[in-house]
């Protein structure tokens, strides 16, 4: 995964779950939530959940827009979470009844309130990585010395192809590798966010024996750059008996020794955090869109080559580690998902309406573009042209999209709610 890490504010309370959390005080103000205001919540659950709607969504397209507000929101998440808890709302039958898609976003979302649970999962950290070894371990043919110092240079590079090349050579025609070099136009790497080189080699799976197919992507310094890139990430993907395509992810470090030597180990293991996946991921695999100008010609094909095997990865899942769904329906998703992607989109379908991200970008598609995500990535597809994909649209529309979108989505005016008010409070059932 190539994200952008954020800074996040963590509860005081160790060791807690997602609506168990100690309650903290000055979560609202106030040490604690006295009795008396919990018996006012409850008697007016149809004001205090619209309020609180409001705020949460308000707080997370602040964070959006800005990273400077993701204390807040944060803050925001916390005081709801905590409320829910000390008035015991959610052991209320009926409110669980009549707000149960609230009380599941805010519970998914609380995770990563959890120090323990960065990666947004259901589960701890150190639970994820223990039982998805099997998938995200990085090929023992990437970890030789001779490899391993090849990627870590632009100029050489070309070495470490051909070491693929030679691999290749005593592969069947159907497990060859995939593979190229790029520029990505907008995510730099977890340990160096200015760092947009990347060697991405696609190892082929065998669904019928279980066996992951695996995009690892080695982070590669600029050209004669002198400061090193750590990460190599690895997304895994095995489809299932029901159509669905599960994810997995991690993200390693490269440890650079002054004896030449390079050792390869996981980020979490080393200590140095994580991010929460699903963010940018809502696709699983993300699909490759270079810098203009940065693959060679001989290697233009196979970009094509890997965008054309991530479509068929349909129907993305986290396996039972997150249930995207619970974070309701994404960016673009107003209307009934009529659009087709593969047709151009002109500009008067812009004006009018026509656009809807959720023909592709919806649970049995691609995914939903839902909260949490990331500004740079969706930003970054829209506004420079990778989505919708296919449209012709000048500069100036495409901006007038991506606001619309935003718009669509967060927007909290009671007369026209957005998508995620709406869905939220019910409106959709």
């Amino acid at each position: 995964m190539n994200s952008i890490r954020r800074q996040k504010v963590r509860p005081s309370c160790i060791g807690t779950i997602v609506l168990v959390l100690c309650f903290s005080p000055g979560v609202l103000g106030k040490p604690g939530v006295p009795a008396r205001a919990c018996d006012r919540i409850k008697s007016q659950t149809d004001t205090w959940v619209p309020g609180r709607v409001n705020a949460l969504i308000l707080a997370a397209r602040g964070a959006y827009e800005r990273d400077s507000a993701q204390t807040a929101y944060e803050r925001q998440l916390e005081s709801i979470t905590a409320t829910m808890r000390k008035c015991g709302l959610t052991r209320e039958s009926d409110f669980a009844k009549r707000y149960p898609e609230f009380v599941q976003f805010v519970t998914t979302l609380a995770l990563e309130l959890d120090p323990d649970h960065e990666l947004g999962f259901t589960v701890p950290d150190s639970v994820y990585f223990a039982e998805t070894r099997q998938y995200v371990a990085i090929p023992e043919f990437l970890l030789t010395p001779a490899f391993l110092r090849a990627v870590s240079r632009n100029e050489t590079l070309r070495q470490a192809k051909a070491m693929l090349r030679q691999l290749n050579a005593a592969r069947a025609a159907d497990d060859q590798l995939l593979f190229f070099s790029y520029k990505s136009r907008h995510l730099g790497t977890p340990d160096n966010p200015d760092s947009f080189w990347r060697l991405l080699i696609v190892v082929p799976g065998n669904a019928a024996q279980k066996v992951p197919e695996k995009w690892v992507q080695f982070g590669v310094p600029d050209p004669r750059a002198r400061a090193p890139v750590r990460n190599v990430s690895v997304v895994a993907v095995v489809p299932a008996a029901d159509g669905t395509t599960n994810a997995y992810f991690k993200d390693y470090f490269r440890t650079f020794r002054r004896n030449g030597s390079i050792t390869i180990k996981g980020r979490w293991e080393l200590g140095e955090g994580d991010d929460n996946c699903a963010m940018c991921h809502k696709s699983g695999v993300l699909p490759i869109f270079p810098e203009t100008g940065s693959v060679s010609r001989d290697e233009l094909e196979m970009v094509e080559t890997v965008n054309q095997r991530f479509l068929k990865y349909s129907k993305p899942r986290f396996d039972k580690y997150l249930d995207a769904s619970k974070l309701g329906p994404g960016l673009g998703s107003t209307n009934p998902p009529s659009l087709n992607y593969s047709a151009p989109v002109s500009g008067a379908a812009v004006a009018t309406g026509g656009v809807q991200c959720g023909a592709c970008h919806q649970p049995n598609g691609l995914g939903s573009l839902n909260w949490p995500m990331d500004r740079v990535l969706i930003s970054s597809y829209v506004k420079g042209g990778q989505m919708p994909f296919g449209s012709q649209l000048q500069p100036a529309e495409r901006k007038r999209l991506y606001q619309k979108l935003i718009q669509e989505y967060f927007a909290v005016d009671e007369a026209k709610p957005g998508i995620l008010k709406t869905w939220l409070l019910g409106r959709n059932r």
